[in-house]
């Protein structure tokens, strides 16, 4: 079963945690500075391909962070709203009598 597992992550690309992880051994091995040039740049190559992944991985999470703190927003109603207002102005009224 885990070589199932295996083709789809594959089909699919490592996920973050395996991207980062192959990232900082790539990091570790450039910056020993014992490679021959041709590996360095076959490393830093393959480096820069798995940060690209991890940008992407993290902007995706980001969405569906967003998209999820917009559900709970709109679930909420429009008490939460209004208590977000009152409390900028609360805050605005702190500023003024301490200034």
């Amino acid at each position: 079963m885990s070589k199932t597992k295996t083709k789809a992550q594959t089909e699919k690309g490592p996920s973050f945690e395996q991207a980062l992880a192959r990232l900082e051994k790539i990091v570790e091995k450039l910056d020993d500075g014992n490679l021959p040039l041709d590996e360095s740049i076959a490393l830093f190559k393959e480096g820069t391909a798995l940060a690209k992944v991890c940008r992407d991985k993290l902007a995706e999470a980001e969405v569906q962070v967003e998209e999820a703190l917009k559900s709970a927003g709109a679930a909420a109603g429009d008490d939460a709203e209004e208590s977000d207002a009152e409390d900028e102005l609360g805050d605005e009224d702190d500023v003024d009598e301490e200034g």
